[in-house]
């Protein structure tokens, strides 16, 4: 319960609490990534999100940031964030980035990227990292946006909650429908 003094002072702002500057303290502003996220699972990755749930002083200022842990061939699957660009720098180990364009060529732009590499995904575009190295790769990224929001393809399209009626996806993927099933079942 916010107390009433508390209430004068501060403001609810996108649906999250947004405090006054006089009220303002270090820990509302910090959060460690140091220890590396856990990459045991069938990806083999891990995404340390730092946005405004994270760091409540990112809220109004339109930044967020994640961690990207990744293990030997692990993955960040295809995903899009439709309210933000990304910008990952890598910090260790060598990944192949990629995305793919909006046009009616839909176009894979691809690159393998090493320690110290930047690489930008264009708002609202398809986009993965996928670890080729022999050892953990360790990657950060930026978004413009506090809240980016995330839309991974394979788990949204065949996960969907209720599910999608499997017989669009059979038609729209030109699967058969026991395949899409299976697909949905997985999810």
């Amino acid at each position: 319960m916010v107390s009433a003094n508390l209430k004068k002072k501060s403001v609810f702002v996108s649906g999250k609490f947004c405090q006054g500057p006089n009220l303002a303290k270090a820990e509302n502003f910090s959060f460690s990534v140091k220890m590396p996220g856990n990459t045991n699972n069938p990806l083999g990755s891990n995404v340390t999100a730092v946005s405004v749930d994270q760091i409540p002083g990112l809220n109004t200022l339109g930044i967020s940031a994640a961690r990207l842990d990744f293990a030997p061939y692990g993955e960040v699957p295809p995903h899009t964030h439709p309210r933000a660009t990304e910008i990952l720098v890598v910090l260790e180990g060598t990944l192949l980035v990629g995305f793919i364009t909006s046009d009616s060529n839909h176009s894979l732009i691809t690159k393998v990227l090493n320690q110290g590499d930047v690489f930008v995904f264009p708002i609202g575009l398809i986009h993965f990292q996928v670890n080729i190295g022999k050892t953990n790769a360790l990657a950060f990224s930026s978004l413009n946006s506090k809240n980016s929001g995330v839309i991974t393809i394979a788990s949204t399209v065949f996960g969907s909650n209720p599910p999608i009626n499997p017989e669009i996806l059979a038609k729209a993927f030109m699967l058969d429908v026991n395949v899409v099933k299976a697909l949905q079942w997985k999810f």
